[in-house]
């Protein structure tokens, strides 16, 4: 593979990537009917706006569930794989496939996203506690309510905190999952954008 294709290759995946997560964010901080008079939120509906327009006059948000931002993240994926295919001299990738694999990147991504936003919080609770930066107060709106029911099994013992650490098995579960379903569907890593 000489340079330019790993070049090509590297910046369509990292954009990918990039905007792939804005995509999903939105639709996420949606479904869990985040603050979006937070900069952050305001920056990813504007960064999401113009693509998803045309996308909501034909699939209207259903009370938080935002279905074009969830296919907006498909197409992406599906885009960002065929330009990464023929960037390999791969030609063009069945369509079929391209959105199966799309749709598991999506998936796999979600789980990223609230695996690495729950170590964010984590962390944080450790060393500043009382912060209330705009981007930690729309992970705790995020990961809140995926760690309700966990805080519903396990409470508090003695103010130490343990419904985390399940929720860290179960996404380790989940991936396991999707990364056997990514096998089933013989998808390359390298080419989809969030696994």
């Amino acid at each position: 593979m000489n340079t330019f294709v790993q070049a090509g290759t590297f910046l369509v995946q990292s954009l990918g990537s990039l905007y792939l997560a804005v995509v999903i964010l939105r639709f996420l901080l949606q479904l869990v009917r985040a603050d979006f008079y937070n900069p952050i939120s305001r920056f990813l509906v504007k960064a999401t706006h113009l693509p998803s327009q045309p996308l909501r006059t034909l699939l209207p948000t259903y009370r938080s569930f935002d279905m074009a931002s969830l296919v907006l993240a498909i197409l992406v994926q599906w885009l960002a794989i065929q330009l990464t295919a023929t960037i390999n001299g791969a030609g063009i990738v069945n369509i079929f496939l391209a959105l199966s694999w799309g749709a598991v990147g999506v998936l796999s991504l979600i789980l990223n996203l609230y695996l690495y936003g729950l170590l964010v919080i984590i962390i944080v609770s450790w060393v500043a506690p009382q912060s209330h930066h705009p981007v930690l107060l729309l992970l705790n709106q995020l990961i809140g309510p995926a760690m309700a029911p966990f805080r519903r099994i396990i409470p508090p013992l003695g103010g130490l905190d343990l419904s985390p650490i399940f929720m860290f098995l179960v996404i380790n579960m989940l991936q396991i999952f999707v990364r056997g379903i990514a096998g089933y569907l013989q998808l390359p890593p390298q080419i989809v954008p969030g696994i």
